[in-house]
């Protein structure tokens, strides 16, 4: 007997199947398909959140500052004259990602529990300011009258969630495999040396300080779309979408799922999601008690989270000859 391990090929029909999978939502669940659009926004917004936490080692409690700033930025652009879908996505990205790198020379320097207070710091700030600023986002009643023009001029957004599933499922999948063609490039890898041994990158000259502060910029571009993206699928921006509430809740999703691999943020968001909505409707009085011990219960079993539990079965799994 022994272990069983994954090929390469295996691996990539693995990744194919799991796609193929997340694509036959669109006819397996066609009553579900706002939420299965959903579940990959937040799939995407958990992959940001593991750029920095996971990959990086920067602590972030208040990721949802740069999910809700992509969020308004594209949902302002569409509401005072500017609904083009793409062009909405590429304002979020450029928006959040440069309010990352001017956050990053704050976040980076300090050590973990520094970098806790600050980004929880900042989200508080961005939702108080966003709640002020009541007459541009509407405050606590959400940005409402978001239009979002025909995806390539041809597609509306149908009260069914066809045409934003379609569109979610497409902008999610390239920007996943962006993320991975970066995490897997010598940049990436830079990354995972400086959060195995900061001092051992320090001491081969590797610069240290800038490579996180790009880390964390592009962290923040990522969760930026895909706080767009859910914009523009709902076309409404609550302000909830920048509050502590979805931070924590991206981070339950991230841990859920498994940091620092990749899926973990995908498959985490499947499985919170879809327990979720099942135990909503359930019991819609004690739903959140029911939740609470699942979470528990996946923490204390799945060690390093469902890509973890999945990583061990593989190593520990045998054949017999």
């Amino acid at each position: 007997m022994k272990p069983v391990t994954m090929s390469p090929a295996q691996l990539r029909i693995a990744e194919l199947a799991f796609w193929l999978a997340l694509a036959s939502s669109f006819f397996l669940l066609p009553d579900k398909l706002t939420l299965m659009s959903q579940v990959m926004v937040f799939g995407l917004f958990a992959v940001s959140l593991d750029m920095a936490l996971g990959y990086a080692g920067i602590l972030s409690v208040g990721h949802a500052a740069f999910f809700g700033a992509g969020a308004y930025a594209a949902g302002l652009l569409a509401r005072y004259g500017w609904s083009e879908p793409f062009t909405g996505l590429v304002f979020a990205l450029v928006a959040s990602g440069m309010l990352g790198y001017a956050l990053s020379y704050l976040v980076v320097r300090g050590a973990d529990l520094t970098r806790l207070m600050i980004t929880i710091g900042v989200c508080v700030l961005l939702y108080e300011l966003a709640n002020r600023l009541s007459g541009i986002t509407g405050g606590t009643d959400g940005l409402q009258g978001v239009v979002i023009a025909p995806v390539l001029g041809l597609f509306d957004f149908d009260l069914y969630g066809k045409t934003a599933f379609c569109y979610a499922y497409g902008v999610v999948l390239a920007m996943f495999l962006l993320v991975r063609l970066v995490l897997r490039s010598p940049f990436g890898l830079a990354l995972r040396g400086i959060h195995d041994s900061r001092k051992r990158m320090t001491a081969i000259g590797s610069p240290v300080e800038a490579r996180l502060r790009m880390a964390y910029a592009m962290s923040a571009a990522v969760a930026g779309v895909a706080g767009a993206l859910l914009a523009q699928t709902t076309q409404f921006v609550g302000i909830e979408s920048i509050g502590f509430n979805r931070s924590a809740e991206v981070l339950i999703i991230l841990v859920l799922g498994g940091t620092g691999r990749l899926y973990g943020g995908m498959i985490g968001a499947i499985v919170y999601m879809l327990v979720h909505d099942w135990f909503a409707d359930m019991n819609p009085q004690y739903w959140m008690f029911w939740l609470g011990i699942f979470l528990i219960a996946a923490v204390m079993l799945g060690r390093g989270g469902i890509m973890g539990a999945l990583s061990r079965l593989v190593r520990t799994g045998r054949t017999t000859r």
